[in-house]
């Protein structure tokens, strides 16, 4: 491969022999450990039933004598009982939405608001973008960790940045033709529709000065970045982001495109076997497991995401030493990923089971529309008695379950109520979710 400009934030830990950084992890790790044990009561009664303090920390690989901490543990200390810090130390709060309705709290101290900005710099640094540049942010604002990451990362390395958010298309199109804007940070979805609306309007993306795009929230393929730079003349780069870690910044590609790096001295990455639980190490497929070195307000030890991937620890042709993750290929439990917004199966189901018209026999269909955004359609039986009302009250039944659905999942379903048993018994598990994406990687 032909050796390519790799810019670099942060070269003393980013370039950092992996002997040097390994021994930094480690010191960092024991005092996390310590660090939690005495303020977050969660983790001091889990520690103390599993018989291990930082003490049993001689050497990185004892990692695994520390239990696992999962999201329902978030869940079950909403909203801020997992916090390490009293709440007048809190600077930032941010949440997604959880399984019920109940959402996950995650927040952020005023060095957490540092360590935040560190690693989206090196997001942004990692894809070439610089002072010189105006990035056009196009991810949401609000509880969402994305708009207001990506906003801070441009502020840390001093690029300007137009805070646009989602929406008003053709008005995006617009700024980025008056406004010059250089880099676009978005989903990868939410950009071809942006292409597509340049279309539209018959402005010829050539002579727009995008240059970047920092793509990700959602799943997204090969394909698709293909037809995302070949549409709007750019390089596309993949992030990962996980809110409970730090929001976007957790790890991103670098100009090579051999896999995202993570900043491994903020963030200790394991893959394990997630039926048993073991260690499996570096180029082996599984789950993906982040401990948090250096946060303070919600610091997280073995924090099982559930994503399926694997990582790979040899030296980047970039000159990063850190360890590089795959694009994650999946998921160990049931959640989908829908425009950017967490979905779980249990979210539709009980919202279902809130209206006796209908019976707990459904399935949810998601797909990708020629527009390229993500669709979610749901089949529900209808009871006897609704069926027997007609098409107009099935109907009103529809939009009412619809509008319930929206308001729980913060993205819209279509809901199709469908004749009673019409829907297909499972003699097994039952399977509720096709998805058409075909999303692979």
């Amino acid at each position: 491969m032909a050796k390519k400009e790799a810019l670099i934030w942060n070269e003393e830990f980013e370039t950092m022999p992996r002997p040097e950084l390994e021994k930094l992890q480690l010191e960092r790790l024991k005092k996390q450990v310590a660090y939690v044990s005495e303020r977050v009561p969660f983790y001091k009664k889990l520690y103390a039933d599993a018989g291990v303090s930082a003490d049993d920390i001689k050497s990185l690989e004892d990692i695994t004598k520390l239990p696992f901490t999962v999201k329902q543990n978030l869940r079950d200390h909403y909203p801020f009982g997992m916090y390490a810090v009293p709440m007048s130390e809190i600077k930032q709060i941010h949440a997604t939405s959880g399984t019920t309705g109940k959402m996950t709290v995650t927040c952020y101290t005023e060095n957490d608001m540092g360590v935040w900005a560190e690693t989206m710099a090196r997001v942004y640094t990692s894809a070439g973008t610089t002072s010189n540049d105006m990035v056009h942010n196009a991810y949401g604002y609000g509880l969402f960790t994305g708009g207001l990451g990506f906003h801070l990362g441009a502020r840390t390395i001093g690029a300007a940045v137009v805070p646009v958010s989602g929406g008003l298309t053709k008005r995006q199109i617009t700024i980025m033709q008056d406004f010059g804007t250089t880099v676009l940070v978005a989903t990868p979805s939410y950009t071809l529709v942006l292409a597509e609306a340049a279309e539209e309007m018959g402005v010829d993306v050539k002579d727009l000065k995008l240059r970047i795009g920092i793509l990700g929230a959602e799943p997204w393929t090969p394909e698709m970045r293909e037809e995302i730079e070949e549409k709007l003349g750019i390089e596309a780069y993949d992030i990962y982001g996980l809110a409970e870690i730090i929001g976007p910044g957790v790890s991103v590609e670098c100009p090579y495109h051999c896999g995202m790096h993570i900043p491994e001295d903020h963030f200790i990455a394991e893959i394990i076997d997630p039926h048993t639980g073991e260690p499996l190490g570096y180029d082996t497929p599984g789950e993906l497991v982040f401990t948090t070195l250096t946060k303070e307000g919600l610091p997280l030890i073995r924090y099982r995401t559930r994503g399926r991937t694997m990582l790979h620890a040899e030296k980047c042709e970039c000159g990063r030493t850190m360890v590089r993750m795959e694009k994650v290929r999946g998921r160990t439990d049931d959640m989908l990923v829908v425009r950017g917004v967490n979905v779980f199966p249990s979210q539709i189901e009980h919202v279902l089971l809130s209206f006796d018209a209908v019976e707990p026999q459904y399935m949810i269909y998601v797909d990708r529309a020629k527009d390229k955004l993500d669709t979610l359609e749901v089949h529900v039986e209808a009871s006897d008695e609704l069926f027997a009302q007609g098409a107009e009250q099935i109907q009103e039944v529809e939009k009412k379950i619809a509008k319930s659905m929206q308001e729980t999942l913060v993205v819209g379903a279509k809901i199709k109520v469908v004749e009673p048993k019409s829907i297909e018994r499972s003699m097994g598990k039952a399977r509720r979710i096709i998805d058409k994406r075909e999303v692979g990687f």
